[in-house]
């Protein structure tokens, strides 16, 4: 059973939608978990001329062991947040692939 923090994948006709949130231009790219619905991602790209849109699209194909025709905007191109359509993977696979960058989202130990 899916518990709130999974509401941002769900199942779509043919596949999985996601709800990202992106941060252009941060220091180093990548996924650093899930705040509140929506999954965190961080681009180096600007959002400028589709630049961070690209650089999502390429990030997440990457994650989920996917081609990037796989993955598309669905919604929210100009926006820091986003709708993304992923082809061929369900809820659950989604979440399977991304489970070692979800982990970021639980605390962690500084001893």
């Amino acid at each position: 059973m899916a518990s709130e923090a999974d509401g941002w994948v769900r199942a779509s006709a043919s596949g999985a939608l996601l709800r990202v949130r992106v941060t252009p231009r941060a220091a180093q790219a990548g996924i650093t978990g899930v705040r509140g619905q929506a999954l965190s991602v961080r681009l180096t790209a600007p959002p400028v001329e589709g630049a961070a849109n690209r650089e999502l699209v390429t990030l997440l194909a990457r994650a989920l062991a996917v081609r990037p025709t796989a993955v598309a905007i669905a919604a929210g191109a100009g926006s820091r947040d986003k709708r993304v359509r992923v082809e061929g993977l369900d809820p659950e696979a989604v979440r399977a692939r991304l489970g070692a960058a979800l982990s970021v989202d639980r605390p962690t130990r500084h001893d």
